[in-house]
Formats: C-alpha cells, structure tokens, sequence
C-alpha cells in the first residue's frame, strides 16, 4: 500500500519525537536529582565548618543534650562501637507528624568534646527536594511535549500549504484528457522546485496535445483522401469482373481483391468514425429505449448468424431508458454483435441479456482468455479474423463518451462483455 509522502516524514518526526521524549525525560530527572543531591551534600558540609568553627571550641559535654533538644536536623551523640568516619548516606526517618517514613540526606563526622569523642550529624529532609525534582520533572515533560505536539502540527500544516500547488499539479495531470482539448491552469508558486515541474509538465502536455491533433487531423484527412480512390477502385473491380473472360482462378483473384476493398472500406469509414467521436461531433443527445435498439439490432444479425449456425438467445431484455446519442448507441450494439458473430464458431451460440442496466453479450469461440489491456486497442485483433481491428476500440470510446463501463470476463467457456449504462 502506498502512502503519501507527508506521512512518510510526519511519521519520522513522530518517531525522533517519540524517542526524544522517552530518553530525556529520564534523563533530564537523574540529571536534577543529582544536582539537588550534591547541593545538599554541599549543605551539609557547609553545616559541619560553621559547626567546627563556631561552636566546637566553646561547646562542652554537660551542653551536648540541649545542644539535642534545640537543633532538630544536627545532632551530637557518643559513639557507641567501632570506629566513624566522615561519610554521607541516606536513611529514613520517622516523621511523627505525618507518621510515615521520610528520606535524609545525613552527614556524619567524629569530633571531640572535651576529652571524649562524640559523632557530628546533620540531616537534610529529601521530600521537599524530590518533590521539587518531579515538578520540574513534569513540566519540564509538559513543555517537550508541548513543542514536539506543536511542531507536528505546524509541520503539517505547514507542509500541506507548501505542498498545495504540487497536489494542484498532480490533480489536474491525473484529469487531463487528450481527447478534450482541456487546457490546464497550474497555481503559480514561489518555490522553485513546483515551479520547473509546473514548467515542464506545460511543455510537456503542449506537446503531446501537438502530436495528438496532428495524428487526428492526418488519419481525418487520409481518410477522407481515401474514400474517392477507393470507392473508383471499387467500380474498376466490378467493370473488369463483368468485361473479363471469367474462369476459377480470375474469380478467386478477383473475390480477393473485393474483400481486402471492402475491410479498407470498413477501416476507412471507422477511422472517420473515431475521428468525429474524438472531435465531438455526436452531441445530440436523447431518452432512447435500449431495449427496443437492441432487439432491432438482433433481427438484422440474425440471418449473418444462421449462415455460420450460430444460434442467438435472448435471456432477457429489461426496459431500460437512458439519454445517448441515438446513432452512437446502434453503432456500439452493433460492433459488439458483430464482434459475438464473427469471432464465434460453427454451431456456436450466442446470448444476449439486458437486466438492471447492463447489457451482456455472450458468445462461444477460442477456449482461451483475451488480453483485456488490449482488448480495447486499436487494430489489436486485426490479424485474426479479417475485421478492421477497430470494433471494440470504438464501443469503448463511445461507452467513454456516455460514461459507461465496457468489461470483459472468461466464463463458462464464453466470451462475455458487459456493458454497463
């Protein structure tokens, strides 16, 4: 499944976004936790000096339980086993107010009070600090956030005013007709890169629109160059046939002749036929009863059909009212029965069906599936069966015109097209 190419980089930045939140915002938390720690590791010796220098020289061991009772966070007390060293840990203390546990941050340090040896110990209460720490935690989450969320959609929209003309361009190039002489309007944009597109794509577009009326107006002209020679080219044909000696071999030749004047004939008259349809010149349109063409159609390719034992059967006709073009409508009905009858069999048959606005035509032929890609083209079945190879080509631009569906399937060994109004 494709995708657009802003999702593609949206997607990217979400996920650097993503992955920049989740590293830093821990990061950014072990960060001030230690810096709030060795700020009151800092604390705690700045204590222990003033101590030292203020009060252990005038301090004696009869002050040393007031000293307790008036100073909550620095106390003295006697060593009781082993020897202490300066060191500072954590511990948890009992906050009688709260009656939970709270952490410390707690120094301790031996000093001598007259002629015995006591621990120094100050303390410094840790909740406020984390406290402190997790706010800024969070805000400091909240303001990432904020910007990662602002810059996607700043991104995004920005993106999409910057990508407007080339969505501009890209639409009206997936629009563009040769066939309709359309002429497109590319936005003007002050980026440089749309600009050169927008610039090439006109060219590009001009061009073939050049090459296309040229190819129109040359099979239109060869055409009709065409239609005076060939219709004295027939003529001639009949003359030498009825002024000749006739024997087998003159009969053959000249019954050759006669078939390949007659499918450059038919070649001549539906190049014509494309050229007016591809110009435009079927605009009349009218409510035309479907069904009642299609049974008219029917009666006339009866007897073709019964000459090669090919048997019609009408499944079923649905009324069925649309506005067309009355003459491109026989002519569509007619190329596709024409189409069912000449690639058919001997003792093949062929089934016609007109139900919920669909025309289905059936037939039995080659076990084999066509090419549905070229199906449709010009000239693509020319070589099989001695038609002009523009049959389905011209059902097809005619169903373009009305804007109907022409489809192909294999089923049940028969050839089926559908025709949906």
């Amino acid at each position: 499944m494709r995708k657009k190419l802003l999702d593609k980089t949206l997607r990217v930045y979400i996920l650097f976004s993503l992955m920049v939140l989740v590293v830093s915002a821990p990061l950014f938390y072990f960060l001030a936790d230690k810096l709030f720690i060795d700020d009151a590791d800092e604390a705690l010796l700045l204590r222990k000096n003033e101590f030292i220098s203020n009060n252990l020289h005038s301090l004696m061991p009869a002050d040393i339980p007031v000293w307790n009772k008036f100073n909550r966070d620095i106390k003295i007390e006697e060593i009781r086993a082993g020897g202490i060293r300066d060191s500072i840990f954590y511990r948890f203390y009992l906050d009688t107010l709260a009656n939970e546990n709270e952490p410390y941050r707690v120094l301790q340090s031996p000093v001598k009070i007259g002629t015995k040896s006591y621990v120094f110990m100050a303390r410094i209460n840790l909740v406020e600090s984390e406290d402190m720490i997790k706010g800024i935690a969070l805000l400091f989450i909240a303001i990432l956030a904020t910007l990662l969320i602002g810059l996607y959609f700043i991104t995004k929209r920005l993106s999409k005013r910057l990508w407007k003309p080339f969505y501009s361009t890209l639409e009206q190039v997936e629009q563009f007709e040769l066939d309709k002489n359309t002429k497109s309007d590319f936005p003007s944009t002050d980026i440089e890169e749309f600009g050169r597109l927008n610039q090439s794509v006109i060219k590009l577009l001009e061009r073939n629109v050049m090459i296309y009326k040229s190819q129109k107006e040359f099979i239109e002209n060869a055409s009709h160059e065409l239609q005076t020679p060939l219709a004295a080219f027939q003529v001639k044909l009949d003359t030498l046939a009825q002024q000749l000696p006739f024997t087998s071999e003159l009969g053959k030749t000249l019954s050759d002749l006669n078939d390949s004047v007659s499918r450059l004939n038919r070649i001549n008259r539906n190049l014509l036929l494309l050229s007016r349809i591809e110009n435009n010149q079927y605009t009349t349109l009218e409510e035309i009863r479907i069904d009642e063409i299609l049974k008219k159609q029917i009666d006339f390719f009866t007897e073709q059909a019964e000459e090669n034992n090919i048997s019609i059967h009408l499944k079923y006709a649905e009324p069925c009212i649309k506005r067309a073009n009355p003459t491109l409508l026989e002519i569509g009905v007619s190329n596709l029965l024409l189409n069912a009858v000449r690639h058919n069999q001997n003792n093949g048959q062929i089934v016609i069906s007109l139900y919920q606005h669909t025309l289905s035509i059936s037939n039995t032929g080659a076990a084999a599936v066509l090419q549905e890609e070229k199906l449709f083209q010009r000239f693509s079945q020319s070589g099989i069966t001695g038609g002009s190879g523009l049959g389905l080509s011209i059902v097809k631009k005619i169903s373009d015109l009305h804007g109907w569906q022409l489809a192909y399937k294999f089923e049940g060994e028969m050839h089926i097209f559908l025709l949906s109004f």
